[in-house]
């Protein structure tokens, strides 16, 4: 399993007339430590497509809401990948807040394509290569 955590402060602009952040916020932060996680294998998403070719577009996303999150608090955006991927990649996310209580979760799936041919491919042979320290 391979594991990061990030944190991240709720900004006014992101809450909602109740104080809260906004709902569909949270999709926001399941990006944000998904980039986090593939940047602590040594690459970027940036690199991904733009020298590598290779999109991953989003097959599903779920999300449970268990606690809201309010203006200028600090988050911890916890990020796992639990199984190696094959032809598909899945993230699953747990949000805490600064009392380190369990606000949200949620699991983002995505595939891999080849943005030459616009084919689905498998996870990359380096982005295995990578991750076999975790999964070995």
């Amino acid at each position: 399993m391979l594991k990061t955590q990030t944190t991240y402060r709720v900004p006014y602009a992101d809450t909602d007339q109740m104080g809260y952040m906004y709902y569909g916020l949270y999709a926001k932060l399941y990006e944000i430590g998904r980039a986090e996680l593939v940047r602590e294998l040594g690459i970027t998403y940036k690199v991904l497509e733009t020298v590598h070719q290779i999109s991953m577009p989003v097959l599903r996303l779920e999300c449970r809401y268990i606690k809201p999150s309010t203006y200028d608090e600090l988050l911890t955006i916890e990020s796992r990948l639990e199984e190696m991927p094959t032809k598909m990649i899945v993230f699953h996310h747990s949000i805490f807040n600064e009392q380190k209580e369990l606000i949200n979760t949620g699991v983002v799936k995505l595939f891999f394509i080849d943005q030459k041919s616009g084919n689905r491919i498998s996870t990359p042979a380096m982005l295995v290569e990578k991750l076999n320290q975790y999964f070995g």
